[in-house]
């Protein structure tokens, strides 16, 4: 047996750490610094870290704690308020990137920097465009404690049904290439798991509120233990039965706990776990698995102009669909900007068109440096746009003024994070 995984974890570590200090003091989301550790200490650049089976499924069960954890800290009302907005944030920035994908391969053709390449790839590299990752949004999202507010909530919103929509468009695609995937049976899937999620948080709130009663409302460490067992059974099942992503699952247990009286007291618990394990791992891995073939001029140009429109076609989509519902302008670029971000859903749509005969080789280069540059950049664009603006609530939601002094509680809420953990602590010790 190998021991060298913990030499991994141990540079992983302090690795994300020192250089996640460094960004911020650069006035640079935290995410941005682990994205970095990763790619330098990946085979891209010092090849001191290579991916391993190991990383690859502590990495993904990060992915999955990150969206447990937005669930618990989204109100459900929020949530609700931004279902509609959500929904045309979300297909707008389906359609309009898949359009500006296609036509932009299409374009490449014709300049001759991708001899040889037919309108169903370039339509594939539109489908690979259209998918979001909303994790690197929500961790920045977090930092600039703009997470559970209204444009936060449409993002997130918008990323669950991004993501149920990209799998259609997926499909689509795969039909026209012969894969022969039913689109009725990827509907009928997707229709399936909400039933089974309803269902699913139905009994789980009772089962909690039971427990919580026989308690009689005392802190107990078997509640995060059923919330994380919860969380981990509904990505399972998201992702086993239903072919929808696992991270979706493990949003709607996070929305579940929620809903209960102890959510607090678990998201408490998650915090730790997440920043001191999980979180980094996620964000290091991303870079790790970043391999950079050599590039000749042609591919160095259409890889950067890929990067433009894989932003650019997210901002000017949502942000379309942003100001249908009514938002400002500002907004609508937030908005566009959240969703920017690109990452492991991008890459498995790559993946699939390269296994189909879809997509070449020689396009996954160009891919790889997109989801690759969206994900550093994302945070850093997200923490320009939300330079010194204050978040606005509508009145019917009953939060005015909430996030009235927004910016000037960034360190003052870590703060009291900690006291809360402190007084959870002590109330462990005085259990045993």
């Amino acid at each position: 047996m190998s021991y060298h995984y913990l030499l991994d974890l141990a540079l992983i570590l302090l690795s994300t750490k020192l250089l996640g200090m460094l960004t911020r003091r650069f006035q640079m989301p935290q995410v941005v610094g682990a994205l970095l550790a990763g790619l330098i200490l990946g085979p891209a650049m010092l090849n001191v870290l290579k991916e391993t089976e190991f990383l690859s499924q502590l990495s993904e069960l990060g992915v999955i704690v990150i969206l447990f954890t937005a669930g618990m800290t989204t109100d459900l009302r929020e949530l609700k308020n931004a279902g509609k907005s959500g929904f045309w944030v979300a297909l707008c920035g389906v359609l309009v990137p898949l359009a500006m994908g296609t036509a932009f391969g299409w374009l490449a053709g014709k300049a001759g920097w991708l001899p040889g390449n037919t309108l169903l790839e370039d339509v594939f590299l539109g489908t690979v465009l259209t998918a979001t990752s909303v994790s690197i949004t929500v961790e920045t999202l977090k930092e600039l404690d703009k997470l559970d507010t209204k444009v936060g909530g449409t993002i997130l919103a918008a990323a669950l049904i991004d993501d149920v929509l990209g799998l259609i468009a997926l499909t689509v695609v795969s039909s026209l290439a012969g894969e022969g995937t039913s689109l009725l049976v990827v509907l009928l899937r997707i229709a399936l798991f909400f039933v089974f999620a309803v269902v699913a948080a139905l009994l789980a709130n009772r089962f909690f509120r039971w427990m919580i009663d026989q308690a009689d409302g005392r802190n107990l460490r078997r509640y995060p233990v059923l919330a994380f067992v919860l969380c981990l059974l509904m990505a399972y099942c998201a992702e086993e039965f239903f072919g929808v992503a696992d991270i979706i699952g493990a949003f709607a247990a996070g929305l579940v706990v929620a809903s209960t009286p102890k959510a607090k007291y678990i998201e408490v618990k998650f915090t730790t776990l997440s920043y001191l394990l999980l979180t980094p791992v996620f964000f290091a891995s991303i870079g790790i698995n970043v391999e950079l073939p050599e590039l000749n001029g042609g591919l160095a140009v259409f890889s950067l102009l890929l990067l433009a429109v894989a932003v650019l076609s997210k901002v000017i989509g949502c942000g379309l669909g942003a100001r249908l519902c009514g938002f400002r302008g500002d907004e609508c670029i937030q908005v566009g900007t959240g969703m920017a971000c690109r990452g492991e859903v991008a890459l498995i749509v790559a993946n699939r068109g390269l296994s189909m005969g879809v997509l070449s080789q020689t396009m996954m280069t160009p891919i790889i440096i997109t989801v690759v540059g969206c994900a550093i950049l994302t945070p850093i664009l997200l923490k320009l746009v939300f330079r010194n603006k204050k978040e606005v609530v509508p009145q019917e939601s009953g939060l005015v003024d909430r996030y009235r002094e927004a910016e000037q509680l960034e360190y003052v809420s870590e703060r009291l994070l900690q006291e809360n953990r402190d007084m959870m602590k002590k109330k462990d010790e005085k259990e045993n």
